[in-house]
């Protein structure tokens, strides 16, 4: 993937450290910056059959998980029939999700939590695996809907996307514009991805990372914890979600390097992109210009 997408190695990490621990990722970065390239490029490097929806505010719930249409057949008889829309895939890019409305973001939240849709009173099955990578801009806010906790909660990681650094953007200049531009190739079918996943929930886990995920979770919460920090800049912390979500991406992080147990430095490295859409800053927070990644980084020290 880093043959085509250029200076974003922590993204495609935490990307993959997502997919392989069987979860949804939320891409918030600046346009231009290859979010919707890095899904398709992953789309072709995972062997997944991908679709891509463009949210706008006229969207409709229809349009993504399909409807059913009444036809006749040859024999005169008339029946419904559901045509399913681009929701049944095995990778879905949710482009600039926050532009649709409430009504249209909510029909992503069965999908995303159950693996199937419901239409017309009948469930339908999606794919497997079943992915959603969603992108969101960060400063065009105008006309849009921020997507409720309930959702936000949905994705394993929140990913932020950032500018390359000279070098890399350097080789994207040479790769990009020449005569024959980089292409990803295969390197995993839908199964192999399958037996990965389950692969990552195989993987033991030690009593001291349990304890620091924990502790990290735990201390999150404004109600419980022993940062005075936390007590008085958050409004509200993470749930067991959280402490479900770092587990499995710890997991996965591990596999990734080529090791056969998760350690404290994973916790460390996934604890922003696992917590930083599981937490609130109040408003005095905000308004005295406190960052919730400086709350993250307290809590992490807590475990480093």
């Amino acid at each position: 993937m880093a043959e085509v997408i250029h200076g974003q190695d922590e993204v495609i990490t935490e990307v993959l450290v997502t997919v392989l621990s069987g979860g949804h990722a939320l891409l918030i970065g600046l346009p231009g910056l290859a979010k919707t390239r890095l899904a398709q490029t992953l789309g072709v490097v995972l062997g997944l059959a991908d679709k891509r929806v463009q949210f706008t505010p006229d969207l409709m719930p229809a349009d993504i998980l399909g409807s059913e249409v009444l036809e006749e057949t040859t024999e005169g008889r008339r029946g419904f029939r559901f045509l399913p829309g681009p929701v049944f895939c095995q990778l879905l890019l949710a482009d600039e999700i926050n532009r649709a409305s409430p009504r249209t973001q909510s029909a992503l939240l069965q999908a995303m939590q159950e693996r199937q849709v419901s239409v017309a009173g009948l469930a339908h099955d999606l794919p497997r695996p079943f992915h959603v990578l969603a992108t969101q801009n960060p400063i065009e806010q105008e006309g849009t809907y921020p997507l409720p906790e309930a959702q936000l909660d949905r994705f394993l990681t929140q990913i932020n996307v950032g500018y390359p650094d000279e070098a890399a953007e350097r080789r994207m200049l040479a790769t990009t514009t020449g005569p024959e531009p980089a292409q990803a190739a295969p390197v995993m079918t839908a199964a192999d991805l399958i037996e990965a996943q389950a692969l990552v929930r195989r993987l033991p886990v030690g009593e001291s990372v349990i304890d620091a995920i924990l502790t990290l979770v735990r201390a999150g919460r404004p109600e419980m914890s022993p940062l005075r920090e936390v007590r008085d800049l958050v409004a509200w912390g993470p749930g067991p979600r959280a402490s479900q979500s770092l587990a499995l991406a710890v997991r996965a992080r591990a596999l990734l390097d080529g090791r056969l147990a998760p350690s404290l430095d994973d916790v460390v490295a996934l604890a922003p992109p696992v917590l930083r859409h599981r937490m609130a800053l109040t408003f005095g927070a905000r308004a005295d210009g406190v960052l919730l990644s400086q709350v993250i980084d307290r809590l992490v020290r807590l475990i480093a």
